[in-house]
């Protein structure tokens, strides 16, 4: 397992160079996490700073009836947690291993090091902050006042852009992989709704022509110029 090739992975260190990189593999141990594990929650009381060096991760929010509301998900080389003053926009949700993933943590005392000798990793994480909490704005915006069906064509946009993958041959050239495996279950998580209903829109989708399912696992495919303009279209 090459540790310095996890590391500049992460968005926080990847502007540094090697010898960089060196000194911070001692105090970022890698840990493998199974599929399902809560890796933090608001409830512990030791604030860490946690990093995606490879897998998934759900941060998601319990609403008063117990439910969970995905926020999002977060792959390789994203950051979240908090450490003191310093928050990722992560604080106070529920962080889950949507697949067996490889984290390591980052104590307060580390991390205050860490940026004392480079500061720009600070400046970093700030921009992380301000991307990661426009994007939840935008998700929460949605979810409470669009209608179901535009709901689901904004997660579905923004799952494409995150972990889209376009297929290589000219004639699907507008059809985009997702390179995340996702139930309709899931799906409902996230949009703050039931199966039945995203399973039924899912339908309509396919006969329109925006989403197609692909291979033995049912990987989806989205057509990504249907997509946006239904999601025009939906004002």
């Amino acid at each position: 397992m090459d540790k310095m090739k996890y590391l500049s992975r992460i968005q926080i260190f990847e502007d540094l160079d090697l010898e960089e990189l060196k000194k911070y593999e001692p105090i970022t141990p890698i840990k493998v996490v199974e599929k399902g594990t809560v890796i933090c929650s608001p409830h512990m009381d030791q604030k860490i700073l946690y990093l995606i060096k490879s897998g998934k991760v759900r941060l998601y929010r319990l609403t008063e009836s117990g439910k969970e509301l995905t926020v999002d998900i977060l792959e390789t080389g994203h950051v979240f947690g908090e450490i003191g003053t310093f928050t990722t926009g992560s604080e106070n949700l529920y962080a889950e291993a949507w697949e067996d993933s490889v984290i390591c943590r980052i104590d307060r005392v580390q991390f205050e090091k860490i940026i004392r000798e480079n500061p720009s990793i600070s400046l970093k994480l700030l921009e992380i902050i301000s991307s990661r909490l426009k994007e939840v704005e935008e998700l929460l915006e949605y979810m409470a006042y669009s209608s179901t069906r535009k709901r689901l064509l904004f997660l579905l946009n923004k799952l494409t852009e995150k972990f889209g993958d376009k297929l290589s041959s000219s004639s699907t050239e507008e059809w985009i992989a997702l390179d995340i495996y996702i139930t309709h279950q899931e799906l409902a998580s996230m949009m703050g709704s039931i199966r039945e209903t995203v399973t039924a829109l899912l339908n309509e989708f396919n006969a329109e022509g925006i989403v197609r399912k692909s291979g033995r696992r049912g990987t989806m495919e989205v057509h990504s110029v249907r997509l946006k303009c239904a999601l025009k279209e939906e004002g």
